[in-house]
């Protein structure tokens, strides 16, 4: 995965990543991720970046935190991860194509 420097966080970077894998398939329902350890370690990136976009998945329910277990895919992430980027598409994308 390659950084934009558009002045998105890395960390809302690395949640439209995880999107994006949903929205495909790659990831589904009930999948376990890697930890935060492994994905920092193949982002190149700082694990507390990684733990923040996690914690920003599971507070938008996409992601699941089974506690020494690690996280998993929610049922809905699907649904909720189309309804996020069409949230993102109209507050960013949207008045940037008006203007």
């Amino acid at each position: 995965m390659q950084f934009n420097n558009n002045g998105q966080a890395i960390y809302l970077q690395i949640v439209d990543f995880i999107c994006e894998k949903i929205l495909l398939g790659d990831y589904k329902p009930e999948d376990k991720i890697p930890s935060v350890r492994e994905l920092a370690m193949q982002l190149e990136v700082n694990p507390n970046t990684v733990a923040r976009a996690y914690e920003y998945l599971r507070q938008q329910q996409l992601i699941q935190d089974k506690r020494g277990i690690g996280y998993f895919i929610a049922e809905e992430a699907k649904a909720i991860a189309l309804t996020y980027r069409k949230q993102e598409f109209t507050d960013k994308e949207l008045p940037a194509l008006f203007r």
